[in-house]
């Protein structure tokens, strides 16, 4: 398999030099040193989550597999034992050992695997992400939205929960993560816009999480008693919201305290039920996961990567470029999760 693509990289160089001259529109051909195949589907596509064992990615891979099952073709899921970009940079660099047709990533640190991305796109694999606009070193990088209004869509559940009015701060994975940063960006923008009574508190406007559940709890429980005057916590990563919830709890503040965030279903019923969070937002990790293979299909057969492009899979069946750029994907597919709903969901 690796040698049809490799063979088939020197076309589509000179193509893409070619396309380069012309002014055509944003995406109409897939980026420049795009590996092509044969179109015969015989491909390897391997996707490498932040962390193989955190629920999020564990419910990812159950939508590479669907893939896998729906086309026959050798697609997988391996990730690092934990949130680590060197771990994860290093899982790359096997599968490039390997010769994968083709990687989908979900970036831990988008700088820190730059090396390792270029070095998959340099031997003639596919690369593409997800949560990770700011990738350099990728094709297509794909979004479940638009980030900066799913931020919003999760300070408006916030700003009910707190009554629009308060302090808050925000909290995200990582610092250096891209999308929780751009989702917090896009929670203040609203804020600011929409909910004039409640302020960003100036001393800490960003806490990090580690993108972990006992880390999000023992920082919010720093914060809440360093700052007694907050009265929310926006979280980002999927272990924030629940971890401020269990602080909340654990310093009996129910009802004076409120977050909001993303968050998993099943894993987080308890504290909707009990009132601890009003409502969770996300999307079906297993959908994106299913959508990064199908994208690095697409590529693999030599499509035209357009604005509109539909992966086969709901939220993405419509996929269109962000403004200004020619890389990024964004669909349609968050959703708000509630005491209500949430035995509804299936994961």
């Amino acid at each position: 398999m690796k040698s049809r693509i490799v063979a088939a990289s020197a076309i589509v160089l000179t193509s893409a030099l070619a396309l380069a001259a012309c002014s055509g529109g944003a995406g109409d051909t897939a980026a420049s040193g795009a590996a092509s195949g044969s179109g015969d589907g015989d491909y390897t596509i391997a996707i490498v989550p932040k962390d193989a064992t955190n629920p999020w990615f564990v419910r990812m891979e159950t939508g590479v597999q669907k893939y896998a099952a729906d086309t026959g073709m050798n697609v997988f899921q391996k990730g690092p034992s934990e949130t680590d970009a060197t771990m994860q940079a290093q899982v790359i660099q096997d599968l490039i050992a390997q010769g994968v047709d083709a990687i989908g990533v979900v970036p831990v640190d988008p700088g820190a695997i730059e090396p390792a991305l270029k070095e998959a796109r340099d031997a003639g694999i596919v690369v593409v992400t997800h949560e990770g606009a700011s990738q350099e070193n990728t094709m297509y990088d794909i979004e479940a939205f638009n980030n900066a209004k799913y931020g919003a869509f999760i300070m408006d559940n916030l700003a009910q929960a707190m009554g629009e009015e308060g302090t808050y701060t925000t909290m995200v994975g990582h610092v250096t993560n891209a999308s929780h940063n751009e989702w917090a960006d896009g929670a203040v923008a609203r804020q600011k816009e929409a909910y004039p009574n409640m302020t960003l508190l100036e001393a800490e406007p960003r806490v990090e999480s580690q993108d972990n559940g006992e880390t999000a709890y023992q920082v919010a429980k720093e914060v809440l008693k360093k700052y007694p005057e907050i009265k929310g916590i926006l979280g980002t990563s999927s272990f924030d919201a629940p971890g401020v919830a269990r602080a909340i709890d654990e310093l009996g503040l129910k009802d004076k305290v409120f977050t909001a965030g993303t968050g998993m279903p099943a894993a987080n019923k308890e504290i909707l039920d009990k009132g601890l969070v009003a409502a969770l937002t996300l999307w079906d990790p297993a959908d994106a996961g299913y959508a990064m293979a199908a994208l690095a299909t697409k590529i693999l057969n030599g499509d035209k990567i357009t604005d509109g492009v539909n992966l086969g899979v709901k939220g993405y069946e419509e996929m269109h470029f962000s403004e200004g750029s020619d890389k990024v994907l964004e669909g349609n597919g968050w959703i708000q999760i509630t005491k209500d709903n949430v035995d509804s969901l299936g994961f």
